[in-house]
């Protein structure tokens, strides 16, 4: 069983060789069917990176919050790229500029969360919780194949790292104050 950071990966793989496909269509059908599975897969991709993946590296990694507050915000410009395209005709100027648009915001949050948040989870999380998080992935990622009854509107990503966090007190403790005051 792979790793959830190895998934994600290899999701990323897949995202840039399908962008790469649109460079050389130009038939409507074509580029059609190239993009609905590419932008179906985007949506998936972030909401279960944001159910699975981001609450624990939130949990175990170094430099975790502004990694997460990064990549939601990213997510967000994602999916408004995505969606904007769905307002437009297949291989119209307005779609090209919206998938562009997702392309960019998408090839940008690759590299960042790459080189930060799979690096910083994989020296935190144990191999074994990687392998738990990545049938969960795989899990979440069939049980939405095509967005399917999956919410993909954006995300407050400070809102949404409070959530996460909860009430853990910054410093790490249990959030008891001292036993030695007590009788």
């Amino acid at each position: 069983m792979a790793d959830i950071t190895s998934l994600i990966l290899d999701d990323h793989d897949w995202f840039r060789r399908q962008f790469a496909r649109l460079d050389d269509l130009t038939d409507t059908a074509d580029l059609a069917a190239v993009w609905q599975p590419l932008a179906d897969l985007l949506d998936v991709h972030a909401r279960a990176e944001e159910e699975i993946f981001y609450p624990h590296l939130l949990r175990r990694g170094e430099d975790a919050e502004e990694e997460t507050l990064d990549a939601i915000g990213d997510h967000n410009d994602i999916r408004d790229g995505v969606h904007e395209a769905a307002l437009h005709p297949v291989g119209s100027t307005a779609w090209h500029e919206a998938v562009n648009k997702a392309r960019f915001a998408n090839s940008e949050h690759m590299a960042e969360e790459e080189d930060e948040g799979l690096a910083d989870f994989r020296r935190h999380a144990d191999p074994g919780l990687r392998e738990e998080l990545g049938r969960r992935f795989l899990e979440f990622k069939r049980q939405h194949e095509g967005a399917r009854d999956l919410d993909v509107s954006d995300l407050d990503p400070r809102q949404y790292v409070e959530q996460e966090l909860g009430d853990r007190p910054a410093d790490a403790s249990l959030g008891i104050g001292s036993l030695k005051e007590q009788d």
